[in-house]
């Protein structure tokens, strides 16, 4: 759905539902509940409802304190509502979805590449110092989709236009003008995503078939009714390709 349809086109509501609550429902529940997590967070931030120090990850205060949720909100916050976390709730969403719906209809391989990614980015917090992963998981997922679609055109702002492998470093260039730091978060997530990447996409291929990351039998009984074979998945470029319009 395009922006002019979720934000309200001709034609009204269709079947009962707004254009805004229909591009929700349309999202893949993993993508639907993270992008929603993370719009709400930042509203109570807004309202001191609550504050940014309760969200950040920190070791101590997760196994000392025994303040477990900052395993989960550190990555639903992106900061206040500003433009900065309008254009993050637009990647997430977007890229996430895309990967989502190209991973099958089972939400078992999905749920099971953001199990790794935030294990993997908790762990590394403490020694780069990242209290607030967001980012870092937003920019593996992004990475993921870049490598799988190398022939996807993107047009960034309406200036550049580059394809796929090359958004993630273009992302990490704005950040760096925007900020005027380098961003390690999102260079952190690459290297997460990266790993990733090749031990899907890459090392079957020379391995005949083998996937290490694949999720484990109990964990896809989880999500599904009946086991599905373990053998190797196709990811389907082809759709995550068509569903990528323009980057604007």
């Amino acid at each position: 759905m395009d922006m002019d349809n979720m934000l309200g086109g001709a034609g009204g509501p269709i079947g009962g539902q707004f254009p805004l609550e229909q591009w929700f429902y349309e999202m893949p529940v993993c993508t639907r509940w993270w992008t929603a997590a993370t719009v709400t967070t930042s509203l109570l931030v807004q309202c001191h409802i609550i504050t940014p120090f309760q969200l950040f990850y920190s070791f101590r205060a997760v196994f000392v304190k025994n303040q477990f949720w900052r395993l989960l909100t550190t990555f639903i916050y992106f900061g206040p509502l500003s433009l900065d976390l309008l254009f993050h709730v637009f990647f997430l969403q977007r890229y996430s979805r895309l990967l989502e719906e190209s991973s099958g209809r089972s939400p078992a391989h999905f749920s099971w590449l953001l199990l790794y990614a935030t294990s993997i980015l908790l762990c590394l917090s403490p020694m780069l110092s990242m209290p607030f992963l967001g980012s870092a998981l937003s920019s593996t997922l992004v990475y993921i989709w870049s490598r799988r679609n190398p022939e996807t055109r993107l047009s960034f702002l309406g200036l550049l236009v580059f394809t796929a492998p090359y958004l993630p470093w273009v992302l990490m260039a704005f950040s760096l003008v925007l900020h005027g730091t380098v961003p390690k978060d999102e260079l952190c997530g690459v290297v997460v995503g990266h790993v990733w990447y090749f031990f899907n996409d890459v090392y079957p291929s020379l391995n005949d078939g083998q996937r290490p990351l694949d999720p484990p039998a109990w964990w896809r009984r989880i999500f599904e009714a009946r086991p599905i074979d373990t053998g190797a998945q196709p990811i389907n470029n082809e759709i995550a390709a068509a569903a990528a319009p323009e980057l604007r």
